[in-house]
């Protein structure tokens, strides 16, 4: 009893403070809970590369997991400080509005502008200028990081340190101008609430020309025709990397409605879990119809290929419309793991048909569950996958006649944990195989 008094009465001094004259207004309460809110986002964005790293370190074998996570932890570090150096200017560089603005750069380093920092008047009052950098900055390693996945086992450490740095400090954020910094797509009245094509798209097209340029690990396409499969080593920390992962999106999609919006934010929050469980259920049924058993690794990608399809109009598709979007996304994801078998482009985490093929289908789903025009779209996939494309190869060849791609395959034999690192990922269990 004693407890409750004493909470009512910090209730009534702080509803007291809020209003006093000369003291905190209402609109310094919303503005610091709209801005609690973006950083707490930033933090589950943050997290989500916890989950990229176990859910690609589980799905590939345990001769490579040191490789993995040195590559995910650097990506992290690599994203962010680039972001800061030049990526958030680009990104935002301020085209005057309605233009049609393809590239603009406000100069390096991070300043908050005059008087603007920490106060209502940045961003209509919903956020700071730091939080806003913070929020964004999480998001532009993500590109890099499905990468990653579609190039593991045989990528060398320093040519993908390379390759990301260049992508990620200027193809997202040049791209992402187009839209979130109201370039010409932005114009033209394209929509991608938080990225299907922005981010994961623009990061899938790069793993595709990887892994294409790559080509497949040592043993898992026979002479014959034959696909063989490369299991993961670690199905527990896969599963726990999805799960890091649809608790991140939260914050991915959560954070985008760029407030603490009660009725945006909880819509958000529905049409991103009812993705996620249908892209579940789309992966689990079309698995078992193609294998004939019931597939987890392809149950797990089905829950990323739903929160990949609904991230673009997580805003705007209705709840039971976000459903079929997820199921579809879960169908699509596991015919395109099997096409791209079939064509001999080996990804062995999935991540070129979660992110890649699941973004594209994301950012069409705006157009024929809502309002937007399924034209301008479509104008807006094809604009980014050329650009990603032409840049990605480019970038990927002068990597490779620099500095080379792949490494031997006397090292891809003993596994990058020793090749490259000279490290063992489960120290006294290593076990070395010839493929």
């Amino acid at each position: 009893m004693k407890n409750k008094y004493i909470l009512l009465m910090v209730m009534c001094l702080s509803g007291s403070l809020l209003f006093a004259e000369g003291g905190p207004t209402a609109a310094d309460a919303i503005f610091t809970v709209n801005n609690t809110w973006m950083l707490i986002s930033a933090f589950l964005v943050f997290i989500m590369h916890l989950g990229f790293a176990t859910l690609e370190s589980g799905l590939t074998r345990s001769k490579n997991t040191v490789n993995i996570l040195f590559k995910n932890v650097s990506i992290v570090a690599i994203g962010i400080l680039t972001y800061a150096a030049c990526g958030f200017n680009l990104m935002y560089p301020g085209f005057a509005e309605g233009s049609s603005g393809i590239f603009g750069f406000a100069g390096f380093g991070i300043s908050a502008p005059e008087g603007a920092a920490g106060l209502i008047g940045y961003a209509d009052g919903a956020y700071t200028y730091w939080t806003d950098f913070i929020f964004q900055a999480m998001f532009a390693a993500t590109a890099a990081t499905i990468v990653s996945g579609a190039v593991a086992e045989r990528i060398k450490l320093n040519s993908f340190l390379v390759f990301s740095t260049i992508y990620v400090a200027l193809i997202y954020p040049v791209t992402g101008s187009w839209q979130w910094g109201g370039g010409w797509l932005s114009t033209m009245g394209f929509h991608d609430f938080a990225g299907s094509t922005l981010v994961h798209s623009v990061g899938g097209w790069a793993a595709l020309v990887g892994a294409y340029i790559l080509g497949p690990r040592l043993g898992k396409y026979s002479k014959n025709g034959k696909i063989n499969p490369i299991l993961g080593h670690n199905f527990p920390l896969a599963t726990i990397g999805v799960f890091l992962l649809w608790f991140g999106w939260y914050g991915f999609n959560g954070g985008s409605v760029l407030s603490a919006d009660p009725g945006s934010v909880s819509l958000v929050f529905v049409t991103t879990t009812l993705a996620a469980a249908a892209g579940v259920i789309g992966a689990m049924i079309t698995s078992t119809i193609i294998s004939k058993k019931p597939d987890l690794s392809m149950i797990l990608n089905g829950s990323l290929a739903g929160l990949v399809g609904i991230t673009a109009g997580a805003d705007l598709i209705s709840p039971m419309y976000s459903v079929l979007v997820g199921l579809i996304a879960g169908i699509i994801v596991v015919i395109s793991v099997v096409q791209l078998d079939k064509l001999k482009i080996d990804d062995p985490v999935g991540a070129i048909s979660v992110h890649l093929v699941c973004g594209i289908w994301g950012t069409l789903a705006v157009g024929i569950f809502s309002s937007k025009s399924v034209l301008t779209q479509a104008i807006g996939v094809f604009g980014y996958g050329v650009f990603c494309l032409v840049s990605s190869i480019i970038i990927f060849q002068i990597v490779k006649q620099v500095m080379g791609l792949r490494v031997t395959e006397e090292e891809e034999i003993i596994g990058l944990d020793i090749s490259e690192h000279n490290e063992e990922s489960y120290a006294g269990f290593q076990i070395f195989t010839v493929e």
